[in-house]
């Protein structure tokens, strides 16, 4: 069974990256299910329901958040409508329950939403204790968990504390896609996704902008990069038997 991940969908030019190349990436890795995080899909900040369903139309099966999920308000008006749309669940200010769980191949997924602590200044709970309470109410073949964490260390340490309990953990939320994916005790880890967002960018947002908001000290506005995007994410192979991932390949495509 393999899995592709996808990581930060930041604006329209990572919208469109993603609508341009899934399927060809479905199709020569034959892809069983698909994940993508696009809390940052809707200009550069939380989801609209149109993202949403223009996400599933393109063969996306579960859509995963983070702190930004409900920027965009009128998401809390249809989030229970949408089945395959995932928030975390140690978010306080919106409780959700942070998973979903899915038939692939015969195999029961659980696909689960967490927040880091570290350096994230949200009001969330403890990474780890939330954790242990989607396992202590799941029954699932498999678990892929999007760890939307600051910290490489936190991540690292929570891949460690439940490697031998789930089959995926994927870290989001920095947009910059590490190299360190391995397999640890039968879990497939990376640190960082990556974005799928405008390649000559800070993170997805311009360039001058940020120059001038975080040197110059001015007051600007989120201004989402305009130019030529990159794909970014991870393709996780799992052994149908053991249920166990056997391999973790990052995929990146740069626009030059």
């Amino acid at each position: 069974m393999k899995i592709l991940f996808l990581g930060d969908i930041v604006g329209r030019k990572g919208r469109d990256i993603v609508f341009k190349y899934i399927k060809q990436l479905q199709k020569d890795h034959q892809i069983d299910f698909t994940i993508v995080n696009a809390e940052n899909s809707a200009h550069g900040k939380g989801i609209t329901t149109k993202i949403y369903r223009q996400l599933k139309e393109c063969g996306v099966d579960a859509i995963t958040l983070g702190n930004h999920a409900f920027s965009k308000s009128e998401i809390l008006n249809t989030f229970d409508e949408l089945d395959d749309l995932i928030a975390p669940r140690n978010n306080l200010t919106h409780k959700t329950d942070g998973y979903q769980l899915y038939n692939v191949k015969g195999l029961r997924l659980c696909v689960a939403n967490i927040l880091g602590s570290a350096m994230m200044h949200e009001n969330s709970n403890d990474a780890f204790s939330t954790m242990s309470e989607i396992l202590s109410e799941t029954d699932a073949d498999l678990y892929f968990v999007d760890f939307h964490a600051e910290a490489t260390a936190e991540k690292i340490l929570f891949a460690h504390y439940f490697k031998n309990s789930l089959t995926a953990v994927i870290g989001t939320h920095t947009h910059v896609q590490t190299a360190d994916e391995r397999i640890m005790s039968g879990m497939a880890y990376l640190s960082d996704a990556g974005m799928c967002g405008v390649y000559d960018s800070v993170i997805g947002r311009d360039i001058d902008e940020m120059i001038d908001n975080i040197i110059k000290h001015k007051e600007t506005r989120f201004t989402v990069a305009d130019g030529d995007a990159m794909l970014c994410g991870a393709i996780i192979e799992i052994d149908k038997n053991t249920k166990r991932a056997i391999n973790i390949e990052r995929v990146q495509i740069r626009p030059y």
